[in-house]
């Protein structure tokens, strides 16, 4: 349900293209050959800030690429509008709260908010079971030590940066610590971090090729991420297109348009290696856009932080030849937990069955599939003026409970009617009541889940 009539059409001429044409294509054409299944996901990035949602200011034709070839959501959400618990969400399937992960975790102790539980089954563990090799390049952030790297938590193999954040793009430090690792050794590693990032994925997946058998790839960028840092020839480029943008705007496009000339040299790889007719790629962001920064979150109200659409609505586009049709939008909504089971679906993967997140393999397929008649929750545990208080948002059908600080009165929207969540109508509204309530319970229930270490 959700998908645009010229979707199904062109679902059904992709499939019978692939079925008459591309006998090869393994499961793309009814073989048995599991395909490969590449995530991207960006960081900060504004629903607003790529050419096919909208964006006039910059420039990203390989990201828009996979809208054109493939199935874009309009209404995908992050589990958080901050870092850590959607990753949490996206590596285990549930809601982060309920993994141990309701805030960002950092390398102070003091100001850190979630500690992945240790029975919390991941992705690459599931995948490595269906026969996958697993790997991750790139931004990790659940957790900077044995047990909770990369390696301990079911990968086998990690190019990357266990940290929140880099204060430098090229240094790559941390309050002058260096958290760069090749599986568990420490590397110091010269260059932008969304150029070694790039580099790193492709010589993974040229690797994979060579060895055979399908691969899980997880290629978390840090861009755009503050501090907003793109390479000098990628910001005189937008300076001198956009003569009128502001200084902090040519920036975050600069590094914005950077990262996507990083996503098509691996879209470029898979081709050039002759996989890209079997290999799932999806491209997705862990939070809205940082307003701060000069993110652009297009229509929505809010940016990172908060639990305004604009918070924790992000941009989702998935491309399968052969599987997905090209050039479709569907309006079905899906959260960051769901990639889960829908990669597991199509890997011939068994997913855990106490998890929170639900399959959309049959939308992306363009089957009809039953509306979604969740409750979605949202929370974000945090120090500083949170006083490690948590806060909530929760969405039932067209109606949208939320919070923006500990303790701040909920305020209630209906989507339908008020997509830009201007008019508060939790005075008037019983469903005010009842989704309260339903973050109670939900609250209750992550309360209970330990988040310390």
């Amino acid at each position: 349900m959700g998908i645009l009539l010229h979707g199904r059409i062109a679902c059904v001429c992709a499939c019978l293209f692939a079925i008459v044409l591309a006998p090869g294509l393994g499961h793309c054409a009814g073989g048995n050959a599991p395909p490969n299944i590449v995530v991207i996901l960006a960081d900060d990035l504004g629903w607003g800030d790529l050419g096919c949602q909208g964006a006039t200011d910059l420039r990203t034709p390989h990201v828009d690429s996979l809208a054109s070839r493939g199935m874009r959501l309009s209404h995908f959400y992050a589990n958080s509008p901050v870092c850590s618990p959607t990753r949490a969400s996206l590596m285990t399937g549930r809601y982060p709260d309920l993994v141990g992960v309701p805030g960002v975790i950092r390398f102070r102790e003091a100001n850190s908010w979630g500690n992945l539980a240790d029975d919390a089954v991941l992705l690459p563990a599931v995948l490595k079971g269906a026969g996958y090799h697993t790997a991750i390049v790139g931004k990790w952030h659940l957790g900077l030590a044995s047990p909770d790297t990369p390696n301990d938590r079911g990968f086998d193999h990690f190019h990357g940066f266990l940290g929140d954040m880099m204060d430098d793009y090229w240094t790559h430090l941390r309050d002058g610590q260096n958290f760069m690792r090749l599986d568990r050794t420490t590397i110091e590693p010269e260059g932008h971090a969304t150029d070694l990032f790039t580099r790193w994925a492709i010589e993974y997946i040229e690797s994979r090729v060579k060895a055979g058998g399908p691969f899980f790839l997880y290629l978390a960028y840090n861009a755009p991420h503050d501090p907003i840092q793109p390479p000098p020839d990628w910001l005189a480029r937008v300076r001198a297109r956009e003569p009128g943008a502001t200084e902090q705007r040519s920036k975050i496009a600069a590094l914005i348009e950077h990262m996507d000339d990083g996503v098509g040299r691996v879209l470029a790889a898979i081709e050039r290696l002759g996989i890209a007719g079997r290999t799932l790629v999806i491209f997705t962001s862990d939070n809205g856009g940082n307003l701060a920064f000069g993110a652009n979150n297009g229509p929505l109200r809010g940016g990172k932080q908060q639990m305004f659409e604009g918070g924790i609505r992000v941009p989702f586009l998935a491309v399968l030849p052969g599987r997905i049709a090209a050039g479709v939008r569907s309006e079905r909504r899906a959260i960051t937990m769901d990639i889960f089971p829908t990669v597991c679906e199509l890997a011939g993967a068994a997913a855990p069955t106490a998890i929170e997140g639900r399959t959309f393999l049959p939308t992306l397929l363009g089957h009809e599939q039953p509306a979604d008649d969740r409750t979605f929750f949202w929370v974000r545990r945090e120090g500083g003026k949170y006083k490690g208080g948590v806060y909530y948002a929760a969405r039932r059908g067209s109606w949208k409970l939320l919070q923006n600080e500990p303790g701040e009165p909920f305020g209630l929207y209906d989507l339908d009617q008020d997509s830009g969540e201007t008019k508060d109508l939790g005075a008037v509204h019983p469903q005010r009541a009842a989704l309260e309530e339903a973050v109670g319970v939900h609250g209750r229930q992550g309360e209970a889940v330990p988040w310390r270490p």
